[in-house]
């Protein structure tokens, strides 16, 4: 599960929760990225700040807060996926990420090779679902979508493989918070 993290907050959480119970894994890593080459650096926290929030924010102990990114200097997805596959050529990712990444998912670089190269969870977001689902990325893999009741089965299929899994709708979201327009205890984060 990667992301700015700017900051960790109960809606991360609750989707890794989520995660670990609808498709039966064993692990999530919040994988904290030095900078989000789609958002501006302006307004961003430190990498330091960001990566020590996220590790206050994941009580679960099945969630590894990685600086993975950070330390390989990594900025690109697809080059994490790559890197990721190789140091642990036996392991099962799946890649977690919310509506409003899969129906921006084309202007990431090289953004075809990550759904080829593992499966990827796809957790609604409120307002999202309809635009994502809808979207260039949802079209071009549309064969290759799970059902929602299948979801337990991903980490095992051969990729391209994705499902979209539809939640209770979390309106907490980082921008709402660095704003003041919303905070992060307006949602009980329930596993």
């Amino acid at each position: 599960m990667g992301g700015s993290f700017n900051p960790a907050h109960t809606g991360h959480l609750m989707v890794a929760r989520l995660a670990l119970k609808r498709l039966s894994l064993h692990w999530i890593w919040w994988l904290v990225t030095p900078q989000n080459p789609l958002k501006p650096s302006r307004g961003m926290a430190s990498f330091a700040e960001r990566l020590a929030g996220a590790r206050e924010r994941a009580t679960d102990p099945r969630i590894v807060v990685t600086s993975l990114e950070g330390d390989l200097g990594l900025r690109v997805t697809a080059d994490t996926v790559r890197i990721l596959r190789r140091r642990f050529p036996r392991a099962r990712f799946v890649w977690i990420m919310g509506a409003d990444n899969l129906r921006q998912m084309p202007a990431w670089r090289n953004w075809p090779f990550i759904l080829r190269s593992l499966g990827v969870a796809v957790f609604d977001r409120p307002t999202y679902a309809l635009g994502a689902l809808s979207g260039r990325t949802a079209q071009r893999f549309g064969k290759f979508r799970l059902p929602e009741r299948k979801s337990r089965l991903l980490a095992r299929q051969r990729p391209p493989a994705w499902v979209f899994v539809h939640t209770s709708l979390n309106r907490v979201s980082a921008t709402r918070i660095r704003t003041g327009v919303g905070t992060d205890e307006s949602w009980p984060a329930k596993g």
